[in-house]
């Protein structure tokens, strides 16, 4: 969103013209632009409303009915916390005890806002002057929080209990935004984090849920958070703020709550305590948060399993049990890997809607789907194959889903 577009929605004319439209509807947007205009409101200040009401109507998923109230840049919002995840992070320091917070790196100021409502008196900074004007609106039903235009990395820590950073992770150009995976090419770098827990200071980092284990710092808890089924970040927590007994864990958030799987000791590849076996019973797909955790054999081993190759992430155990850190499906059927022989299943089995998932083989599901359905005609049941490798072999697991009800 360009500077311009922002100062138009931050008059009073702009910022009443945005909160007196309803809810935005992308099949409505051209009508209502013209309606505007027609009204007498500019062709600039028109667009910035439509791209904040846009952008509120996405932030929901993030923010719920909070998103109503909030302004947001396009690249703020994609990287803002979730709110409801955010709320988790404040808790460690409401818990810790920690007073006075600086939220380094604030963005458009979701993690300021959550430890704010827990009544920290939190000090947002923001390097970037829009995204400071929009943190400085997101957080003003908040006396104690206030909001800095700096640089995270030269602000001044005195009298501060606790740091929180979320740093950014993302360059932008003319052709869009790509994401970084060198820690020390964020911005703030990893090494300015680890120097203000050397410091002793009690901090908390956002990081992406790519990090490998090699470059998890020795003196923190890492966290990987998914929401969903999709992992949405890994956090490192030291000091005041690490848990005592816990040096990785994973955190699923799903429709009955949260669910957390810990560990107290370094991820070891291939050192996993689990054995292996053949595909029979039921299938289960650890969440991605246990599998970048490296919890998986954890799993494992409660439900009773095995692994299908002490290289993916599949389990196979005898019983059907219930738990929110792997989905599970029912096995009907184990056939070998031979696109020939599955395109003749899928038309032998009047299949139409044909569910591929994978790990261990390089095979596009979305390519494979078409070219087995291709000439079937559609029929009209529905499968799910599993693609993988056991040991030397490809195969191709026919499982059903298994549902299990939600709590209410």
């Amino acid at each position: 969103m360009p500077d311009t577009s922002l100062a138009h929605v931050l008059t009073p004319e702009g910022w009443a013209l945005l909160n007196s439209l309803g809810p935005y509807l992308e099949s409505e947007s051209l009508k209502l632009n013209t309606e505007l205009r027609k009204a007498g409101h500019s062709p600039e200040l028109v667009a910035a409303v439509l791209t904040q009401a846009r952008l509120r109507m996405k932030a929901r998923a993030k923010f719920g009915p909070f998103a109503e109230h909030m302004l947001f840049t396009p690249a703020g919002l994609e990287q803002a916390t979730r709110l409801n995840v955010a709320a988790l992070h404040a808790q460690r320091y409401q818990e810790a005890r920690l007073e006075r917070v600086a939220d380094l790196g604030c963005g458009i100021g979701a993690d300021s806002l959550a430890l704010a409502t827990l009544d920290r008196q939190v000090t947002a900074v923001e390097l970037d002057e829009i995204t400071a004007a929009v943190a400085t609106i997101n957080l003003m039903p908040w006396p104690e929080a206030k909001v800095v235009q700096g640089d995270a990395e030269s602000f001044d820590l005195t009298g501060f209990d606790g740091v929180w950073l979320d740093p950014a992770r993302r360059t932008t150009s003319t052709s869009g935004t790509s994401r970084i995976f060198d820690p020390e090419a964020f911005s703030p770098p990893l090494s300015f984090v680890e120097s203000l827990a050397d410091r002793g200071m009690p901090v908390g980092v956002k990081l992406g849920p790519g990090i490998p284990h090699e470059s998890v710092p020795a003196n923190c808890e890492v966290q990987w958070v998914s929401v969903g089924g999709d992992v949405i970040e890994a956090t490192l927590w030291f000091n005041e703020l690490r848990r005592p007994g816990i040096r990785r864990a994973a955190l699923v958030i799903g429709p009955n709550g949260a669910a957390e799987l810990t560990s107290h000791e370094d991820y070891v590849p291939g050192a996993q305590d689990v054995r292996t076996g053949p595909a029979e019973g039921y299938l289960y797909e650890p969440d991605g948060a246990v599998i970048r955790a490296g919890l998986v054999a954890d799993v494992a081993r409660s439900l009773g399993g095995h692994l299908l190759d002490p290289q993916i992430a599949y389990i196979a155990a005898p019983e059907l049990m219930e738990t929110p850190f792997a989905r599970a499906y029912r096995i009907l059927e184990v056939r070998p890997y031979n696109v020939k022989a599955l395109k003749a299943w899928v038309r032998a089995n009047d299949i139409g809607v044909l569910d591929i998932k994978k790990r261990g083989m390089a095979v596009t599901p979305e390519e494979l789907r078409k070219q087995l359905l291709t000439g079937s005609g559609k029929g009209p049941n529905k499968a799910t194959l599993v693609l993988t490798r056991i040991g030397g072999d490809r195969v191709a697991i026919v499982v059903e889903p298994v549902s299990f009800p939600v709590e209410s």
